[in-house]
């Protein structure tokens, strides 16, 4: 299996540079493939910024894409309900802070928007200002 970097994934996604985007394709096509957390997460992160994307479409891209055979993740069902909380109006980094903190009682922040947002989706564990 082999582990990939953000800029695979951006490159598959973008489709902004057309040799590195045929390497990057071929990998895929001719391995299992590991997607930790953090390239995700970075991933969403410049699709977002660096690319305008929005947040339907990094939702696409990323369902997509995690959802190939041969395509492996560290903690698919956060990585899930991560993007469900983003598709439905959290912060993406948030959404997949709280996924990943879902076996615990509650969760802590000075963040209002995430409070606020977590509570009318209903997420948990419970978001609240300390």
């Amino acid at each position: 299996m082999i582990s990939v970097d953000t800029n695979i994934l951006v490159r598959i996604l973008t489709r902004d540079d057309e040799l590195q985007c045929r390497k990057a394709m071929a990998l895929f096509e001719s391995n299992n493939i590991f997607i930790s957390d953090t390239v995700i997460l970075e991933t969403e992160w410049v699709l977002r910024y660096a690319y305008d994307f929005s947040r339907t479409d990094i939702n696409r891209a990323l369902l997509h894409l995690c959802g190939l055979p041969q395509v492996n993740l560290a903690h698919p069902q956060h990585i899930a309900k991560a993007l469900t909380w983003h598709q439905d109006g959290l912060d993406f980094a948030d959404a997949l802070h709280l996924a990943g903190s879902n076996d615990q009682d509650s969760f802590a922040t000075f963040d209002q928007l995430l409070i606020k947002t977590s509570a009318q989706l209903a997420a948990t564990p419970k978001v609240f200002a300390p």
